[in-house]
């Protein structure tokens, strides 16, 4: 006789809480965002000390967290945001796979770090896929559940739980190891396609003074205000892809930082690229915080994600290693 599918309940949605995984590649030529987790890395720790797969679902919670019933036990980790995650009203240690039990409440409160928490589970997310990913694509409508985020009295089906995942209660993330999210990072760059666009002075000016996130910013792009980036002529290009960490400058001189849910290609000339490894840092910020950039050469940014990568691997191999 089957099991019935374990389920987590919605009693509220929080502010912004959508299903993500790490997003739907490939298909960008034909006019679809990659989209998946902002924090990627930090969606993975959770589903490397549960025993998932990297790619399994799970819940991105922005700034305000949801309240979610869980029908059945289940083994979970909380990463990214440290958004005050609790167990029917006592605290949950972050980075850490902790049970819980049948009946009980998952709950968020104060932010203490960064903006954007992942709640991975032992089996993960299930649903639909759409081109290959659960990821919500909410512009377009496209994953998740029906493309729109999370609301009350929604339901998330889990898939079953691997006996690895099941006896990895108390496995962590060791401290040193885990990232400290700041509301003014310094993010490093490497020089755009179009720096031919700018002015010296644009160049120089990028990496000395910080940028603010405006609050017309989100999945799709931070819009940042600071010093301003001159071009030598016109601010247009021929449209080309784009990717996220691209950072765009429009006629008003006002970099756009493109994250996770960026259109396919973008008409903007583009003076830097932020490098992968630091994408963690960007995507923890809210509107309000600010970043700097530092201009690394593209042999030292395939250097920092290798070294990330493979420091990731031995302290979490990957399912199946």
């Amino acid at each position: 006789m089957p099991t019935k599918p374990s389920t987590i309940h919605v009693l509220h949605p929080g502010l912004f809480t959508t299903v993500q995984d790490l997003g739907r590649c490939g298909y960008q030529r034909f006019g679809v965002s990659v989209s998946g987790a902002m924090d990627a890395w930090a969606l993975t720790v959770g589903n490397r000390l549960l025993g998932n797969p990297d790619g399994a679902a799970g819940l991105e919670i922005t700034l305000q967290g949801p309240e979610l019933l869980f029908e059945q036990a289940l083994p979970i980790a909380i990463t990214g945001a440290d958004l005050s995650p609790t167990s029917n009203g006592l605290a949950i240690p972050m980075w850490t796979v902790v049970g819980m039990q049948a009946g009980s409440r998952l709950q968020f409160g104060m932010r203490r770090q960064g903006a954007r928490a992942y709640l991975t589970v032992g089996g993960g997310i299930t649903g639909p896929m759409i081109l290959g990913s659960l990821s919500t694509h909410v512009r377009s409508g496209l994953g998740g559940l029906s493309g729109r985020a999370v609301k009350k009295w929604d339901q998330f089906s889990v898939g079953p739980v691997i006996r690895t995942a099941a006896r990895s209660i108390g496995r962590s993330l060791p401290e040193p190891s885990r990232p400290r999210y700041v509301t003014s990072p310094v993010v490093r760059v490497m020089l755009g396609s179009q720096t031919a666009y700018f002015t010296d002075e644009a160049i120089r000016q990028l990496t000395v003074s910080p940028y603010r996130v405006t609050t017309e910013s989100d999945r799709m792009g931070y819009r940042l205000e600071g010093a301003e980036l001159p071009h030598r002529a016109s601010a247009d290009i021929v449209s080309e892809a784009v990717c996220a960490g691209s950072l765009q400058v429009p006629s008003n001189r006002q970099p756009i930082l493109l994250m996770a849910d960026c259109q396919p290609t973008g008409g903007y000339a583009k003076l830097a690229t932020m490098i992968s490894a630091d994408r963690s840092l960007a995507a923890q910020l809210a509107p309000g915080d600010s970043l700097s950039f530092r201009m690394v050469s593209a042999q030292k940014a395939s250097e920092l994600l290798r070294s990330n990568r493979a420091e990731l691997d031995r302290l979490l191999p990957p399912r199946g290693s």
